[in-house]
């Protein structure tokens, strides 16, 4: 993460008084993770929060976020839910950034999943895209196949001309590849380990919404499945795999197109993280505390899953 703003525990204070019927602050910690917004756990005397100041989402596309998850959370599904101020909206500034405070869900993160693990995530991931058909708002994927381009596109003098050609002929693939047939609707799009919490042998809660957008249902299980199922040489974990597929089909049934496109989709989520970890490495921004990922996994994930195909029943 990053600190890419500084909140003083008095600012906040002040801002929370002025805007929320939430208590007095008594207490701001930042949050070392993730590396798009500044986090703050925020105490008050009446219950637990998060800060965010959002770094690079305006403050006309940050309302599908919060709404969806506004949604999300009235529908059940175990999300942070945001929390209006006194004139009735989501959505603040402070320090000159969009800023919004959210419920602080219970748990943690597991470092190390088991396959019960990937079931309750794979239930919990169907339950979230069942609950989404209702929402109306609509964002089209903003780290879509245009970003992916448009990215690459000013990272290639950065790269090895066997990581450019391996970029080049991945983007080619994706281009000529359409999901328009496929089942679509809000998706989380970011649902690594440290974006799930585990509460008392359960999934706690689904964080960080804030690459969510309307998109393919089976791309947003290939992303999770990239990070949840995969060891560490890039080849995939069968068992968190066939877990996590299981447990996402006991609430959700795939469809045979879904199936279909499943090995196609894998390599979009490798070709998409790897493609933002290598701009976040080669054109950082300036801030404090910030800690860009290493980028090398994802093109391991992404080699493995072109030079071995992975179906549902492998």
């Amino acid at each position: 993460m990053s600190v890419f703003t500084k909140v003083s525990l008095e600012e906040a204070a002040q801002w929370v008084k002025q805007h929320y019927s939430i208590g007095r602050v008594v207490n701001l910690r930042g949050i070392l993770s993730g590396i798009e917004n500044t986090n703050f756990f925020l105490d008050t005397d009446h219950g637990a929060f998060v800060l965010t100041l959002f770094e690079k989402l305006t403050a006309s596309e940050l309302p599908f976020y919060l709404d969806l998850m506004a949604h999300l959370s009235s529908h059940g599904v175990p999300v942070p839910a945001p929390i209006k101020k006194l004139d009735d909206r989501f959505l603040g500034e402070l320090n000159g950034k969009p800023a919004a405070i959210v419920s602080r869900i219970p748990g943690s993160p597991t470092a190390k999943p088991t396959g019960k693990h990937a079931h309750l995530v794979g239930e919990q991931l169907a339950h979230m895209h069942l609950a989404g058909q209702s929402f109306e708002g609509h964002l089209e994927n903003l780290r879509g196949k245009t970003w992916w381009a448009s990215a690459s596109e000013e990272i290639y003098s950065f790269l090895s001309e066997s990581d450019s050609e391996l970029l080049r002929s991945e983007l080619a693939y994706q281009h000529e590849f359409g999901t328009q047939l496929i089942p679509r609707g809000p998706i989380h799009g970011d649902l690594f380990r440290d974006n799930v919490l585990f509460h008392e042998s359960r999934v706690g809660g689904f964080i960080d919404f804030y690459f969510a957008c309307v998109d393919a249902w089976v791309y947003d299980v290939a992303i999770t499945a990239n990070d949840w199922c995969i060891k560490e040489d890039g080849s995939m974990d069968n068992v968190n795999l066939r877990a996590l597929l299981d447990g996402y089909a006991s609430i959700r049934q795939f469809t045979p197109a879904e199936v279909e496109v499943w090995p196609t989709m894998l390599r979009a989520g490798a070709l998409r993280f790897w493609v933002s970890r290598l701009y976040d490495l080669h054109l950082p921004r300036p801030g404090e505390l910030t800690h860009a990922h290493d980028p090398e996994p994802f093109k391991r994930i992404l080699q493995r899953h072109r030079a071995h195909p992975q179906t549902f029943g492998s």
